[in-house]
């Protein structure tokens, strides 16, 4: 009943969520983001795919604010909309990985029989490294935006797993969960409105790192080139087009990665405060 009397009593939790400065302005940088990267049609000064031969590594100044890239494109403007790929591939991840990993999750600790072998298979995938397994998987899938979702979901699923099943083994063993089954409920009423609702508080938490770690792995595969086709910008493809030019143009790669490490902070700090405010232990004295 954590994360529903939580949000129920929500003058508390917004108490708890902002007692500390830096998660309210954390919350406010992230959303100015968001919002430069959905008007982006608006704010972009040019077209992010136009070209110039003449201002080919134009250092940033009052033609192009950020400078401009090797094929003379307005790197403010490829900014903007590379933020939009990037934040959806994160949301999109986190969406996508907190579903696999509560249906797992749900049916690991509610069913004694599916227990080990689903737990073992949390374990195999948890064991490769991140970014190791997510090149496998784009590999295999190929590099386009939703392969790079589904592959960075796969990875991340367990994550959320694991918390599910190990919130669900307690919560199943409450009274009310036992005398619901004695009245004859259904197994799915049961999982989803006694069990579910009440550990949505580690499922929010743990999505919004998720957020965060999904946006920092798919600049690294498109680092290393095995992310996002090219011709779509991102922040991660930014920087990969920009590493060759390092020494005549660090712009290049310092715009977008000061993007990225604002977003994934911003994220941090986020699920911090959210954490705190939706724990009652942490939040019990505010």
């Amino acid at each position: 009943m954590a994360a529903a009397s939580a949000v129920a009593d929500q003058p508390k939790f917004f108490t708890a969520l902002f007692s500390r400065r830096s998660v309210l302005i954390a919350l406010v940088i992230f959303v100015v983001l968001v919002l430069l990267c959905v008007f982006a049609p608006l704010i972009a000064p040019a077209d992010p795919a136009k070209m110039s031969v003449r201002a080919r590594l134009t250092a940033p100044g009052a033609d192009y604010l950020l400078g401009a890239d090797a094929f003379g494109r307005d790197v403010f403007s490829r900014l903007l909309y590379a933020g939009r790929v990037s934040l959806s591939i994160g949301l999109g991840v986190a969406a996508v990985s907190s579903a696999i990993g509560i249906v797992i999750g749900l049916m690991a600790g509610f069913f004694r029989r599916l227990d080990a072998p689903m737990s073992r298979l949390v374990d195999a995938m948890m064991a490769f490294p991140d970014i190791l397994l997510a090149i496998a998987l784009v590999s295999i899938l190929g590099g386009s935006i939703v392969n790079v979702v589904i592959a960075l979901s796969i990875v991340y699923a367990p994550r959320i797993a694991r918390i599910v099943r190990a919130s669900t083994l307690v919560i199943r063993e409450l009274p009310y969960v036992e005398a619901a089954v004695s009245l004859g409920s259904s197994t799915f009423f049961i999982m989803t409105t006694h069990v579910l609702r009440n550990i949505l508080s580690p499922i929010i938490v743990q999505a919004t790192f998720i957020f965060a770690y999904a946006m920092l792995a798919e600049a690294g595969l498109s680092f290393l080139g095995v992310g996002i086709d090219p011709s779509t910008p991102s922040w991660g493809t930014m920087i990969n087009e920009g590493r060759q030019y390092i020494d005549q143009a660090a712009f290049l790669i310092f715009f977008p990665g000061i993007a990225i490490s604002i977003a994934v902070l911003s994220l941090q700090l986020i699920g911090d405060g959210l954490r705190d405010a939706l724990d009652p232990r942490l939040s019990k004295d505010l």
